[in-house]
């Protein structure tokens, strides 16, 4: 089954920093672009950083350029988001995604088609 498992999130104050991690199983994520995205409860979802199959582009909204930062390391089939200087505007569910084979690394969520479940960030200020 493929699947792409995110780990990380939690409860952390303004200021502060999270790792989150998203693995791969059933598939090598190796040749595709992995995505983070994010989404609060009635709004829709924001591409926060993308990173290409082999690492070599990556790409952030503006609202995180400077604080998260994205990297992968395909011998363990993972994507990890660092998320420093963390404010309650980033309080969502992250996801994570990836797209087919050899496609490049957008943050548009139509360019995705595995996702995984999602893990709760909370910012509290």
């Amino acid at each position: 089954q493929l699947q792409l498992v995110e780990s990380g999130g939690g409860l952390v104050q303004s200021g502060g920093s999270l790792r989150l991690s998203c693995v791969a199983s059933g598939f090598s994520l190796a040749y595709n672009a992995i995505g983070w995205f994010r989404q609060v409860p009635g709004k829709e979802r924001e591409g926060v950083s993308c990173i290409s199959p082999w690492g070599t582009t990556t790409n952030y909204a503006d609202s995180v350029k400077g604080r998260f930062t994205i990297s992968r390391d395909n011998d363990k089939n993972a994507v990890d988001l660092e998320m420093n200087s963390l404010r309650p505007e980033d309080t969502a569910i992250y996801y994570c995604a990836a797209t087919q084979p050899w496609k490049f690394c957008g943050l548009h969520q139509d360019e995705y088609d595995k996702w995984g479940q999602g893990t709760q960030v909370t910012v509290s200020s």
